[in-house]
């Protein structure tokens, strides 16, 4: 079992930065494929970015790639979300998600791949 628990959320103006953090609860969590999704009210929950358990391996959605990063620490079992040019089209909740590897390329953006979910926190953006 992996629990994990989001934060870092807020409000921003666009163009403006967040780090989201996960942080991660299990005795092998820091083996775990890491994913980052996010859901705007009334839109399905989309793929952002995902993570090996390496850190060497990142994926990216196209709409926030050279603009969001994601890392982690797993002496802390902290994963990180690094959202810079914040756009008001990124306002959503946005959700970690954790499972064991491997998840292969289609996987690793689909949100059914994972089974083990966080609470979720509100990223909102103004124009």
């Amino acid at each position: 079992q992996v629990q994990l628990v989001e934060s870092g959320g807020g409000l921003v103006q666009a163009g403006g930065s967040l780090r989201l953090s996960c942080a991660a609860s299990g005795r092998t969590c820091s083996s775990y494929v890491i994913g980052w999704f996010r859901q705007a009210p009334g839109k399905e929950r989309e793929f952002v970015a995902a993570i090996g358990w390496a850190g060497t391996s990142a994926t990216y959605a196209d709409s926030v790639k050279g603009r969001f990063a994601i890392s982690r620490d797993n002496a802390n079992n902290t994963v990180y979300l690094q959202m810079n040019s914040l756009k008001p089209e990124d306002t959503a909740i946005y959700y970690c998600a954790a499972d064991v590897p491997p998840l292969g390329p289609v996987g690793v953006g689909t949100a059914g791949r994972y089974n083990y979910w966080g609470q979720g926190t509100q990223v909102t953006v103004s124009s």
